[in-house]
């Protein structure tokens, strides 16, 4: 990843709300900067669904996730945002993990204080662990980052179990602790929303997850809300499930694809997406003893 500009720059010059998309896999993260997107989110979520066929239930480590940064990390340019759970640990974990993900090439890295094994922001039975204790792992991911540049996103689940005057609080305190970006996921109302804009310090992140708690709402409607960091980090995977399963059902009935192929790439598309001529070029230049 060799990005000209900063996360932290992409968001502080930008003029409206910096709408991130997200996935788990480098078709996606290549997909979103040749849409023209100047940033990607890495979701656990969406690594555990696309690249293991498991649900987002604490079952995926800290090897997972710097895997899949790795693999989106070879094929773009624009800054990489890494959902890192918990920190897969208490502070130690989090030092150790925090500095492997920006040597690997991270621009920011999310953790939030669920208790393990975390779930889904918007499944139901969420636990969270003492606000001590998140407080202090925020800390230290601030304290671990080299890069002055590289983003500390400090994401509560607070709200759900203790609710929004607590979420509010934990999000005050680990703005307080030095994190670039304060995060309480799945507020389920317009109001919820507007508290969090009104009451939180510095750079406020929403999370829109289609069909979970939160209001759907357009990036425009965030950022009057208050909100300059709008992540979508699972519609691109539920799309492809559904048009995917769709296909599936059809090929298993009617034994052919006719119906579909004004559905998909062609061949030439899909090797264009991919940079075919880029690695083609490569082989004849080194062939022809350039």
């Amino acid at each position: 990843m060799t990005s000209d500009l900063s996360l932290r720059s992409l968001i502080h010059s930008a003029a409206s709300p910096l709408v991130v998309p997200g996935g788990g896999t480098p078709l996606e993260a290549r997909l979103a900067q040749q849409a023209g997107f100047e940033a990607f989110y890495l979701s656990g979520y969406a690594v555990a669904a696309w690249r293991h066929g498991l649900p987002d239930i604490g079952l995926l480590g800290m090897r997972d996730t710097s895997d899949a940064l790795r693999a989106v990390g070879r094929v773009v340019d624009i800054p990489v945002v890494v959902d890192a759970d918990t920190g897969y640990g208490d502070v130690i974990a989090v030092t150790a993990n925090v500095r492997e993900l920006e040597a690997i090439g991270a621009a920011g890295v999310q953790i939030e204080d669920q208790d393990w094994p975390k779930k889904c922001g918007h499944m139901e039975g969420k636990t969270v662990v003492a606000r001590e204790v998140a407080i202090r792992k925020v800390a230290a991911a601030v304290e671990a980052r080299r890069n002055p540049d590289t983003l500390i996103i400090a994401r509560t689940d607070a709200l759900a179990p203790l609710g929004l005057d607590e979420a509010i609080a934990r999000a005050q305190a680990f703005a307080a602790e030095g994190a670039d970006i304060v995060f309480i996921d799945a507020p389920a109302s317009v109001e919820h929303l507007r508290r969090i804009g009104q009451e939180l310090p510095g750079v406020r992140m929403a999370n829109m997850s289609e069909g979970g708690r939160t209001p759907a709402l357009s990036a425009r409607e965030f950022g009057e809300l208050g909100f300059s960091f709008i992540i979508f980090p699972t519609t691109a995977l539920r799309i492809a499930s559904l048009t995917i399963g769709s296909f599936f059902s059809d090929l298993r009935e009617q034994g052919t694809s006719v119906a579909w192929r004004e559905r998909m790439h062609g061949l030439d598309d899909l090797n264009e997406v991919v940079d075919l001529a880029h690695h083609l070029e490569i082989d004849a230049r080194f062939a022809a003893g350039v």
